[in-house]
């Protein structure tokens, strides 16, 4: 899950496995793939192909050592965006697919869209927006399974706009009893907000316990003011 400046690695990275995805592959398949620890990715914007990524190493968040600058807790705390839950999802992915400073191409394609849409009505994955004035301008997006939220991607039109919306992410999870967010890779914009880097073996430990968790989903779309969410981060 990266930040705005923030695209896909190539599939020619020597730390992670991918493979073409079989034929006839959907959203069910897709979320056996979560379960065992592996997540698509495409080559480029306009290449339809995806591949199924295991990398060497994982990011992950942890939910009870999540770090916020000083900074960024006076703009969470300030409330500049009006934070929503899943009201405009496809907008969500289109603006993390989108082309941006310092990222010329993403690894979101449409085949990529078209599998996290269905993930979206079947209720696996959400997007935390950030709106001001009526617009939409930053948030992320990811998948749940049991006790587990796997981040996708975030992108921003404002300053700290995705930032914001991630705050809130682990604020909601921690409320609901999410066990485990993970970010995919380490980033250096991840990096700020005490992400890990962990072996894919010990990642698949703490994957199959949070796979067994149940948190209360409904949690997630509850109101969170700025301050709530601050508190409940780091709590």
């Amino acid at each position: 899950m990266g930040g705005q400046a923030e695209g896909g690695p190539g599939l020619s990275e020597p730390d992670f496995f991918a493979a073409p995805f079989p034929n006839g592959f959907g959203a069910d398949e897709l979320l056996s793939c979560y379960e065992r620890g592996v997540f698509p990715m495409g080559e480029g914007r306009d290449d339809p192909r995806l591949y199924l990524v295991e990398p060497e190493l994982r990011g992950v968040i942890p939910l009870d050592a999540f770090h916020i600058p000083s900074r960024l807790k006076r703009t969470v705390r300030a409330e500049p965006f009006e934070v929503r839950v899943d009201t405009a999802f496809d907008a969500v992915v289109e603006g993390c697919a989108a082309a941006a400073s310092g990222r010329k191409d993403t690894w979101i394609n449409a085949s990529i869209q078209a599998l996290y849409g269905e993930l979206h009505r079947q209720g696996h994955a959400h997007s935390i927006e950030c709106w001001r004035d009526g617009a939409l301008v930053g948030g992320l997006y990811g998948v749940t399974l049991g006790g587990a939220f796997f981040g996708e991607s975030m992108f921003s039109r404002a300053t700290d706009a995705s930032k914001v919306a991630l705050v809130h992410l682990v604020a909601r999870l921690r409320r609901g009893g999410w066990g485990l967010l993970d970010t995919q890779f380490l980033t250096e914009h991840l990096r700020q907000f005490g992400t890990e880097e962990i072996p894919q073996q010990v990642y698949l430990k703490r994957l199959a316990v949070a796979l067994d968790q149940k948190p209360d989903a409904a949690s997630l779309a509850l109101p969170m003011t700025g301050a709530q969410a601050v508190e409940t981060a780091t709590a």
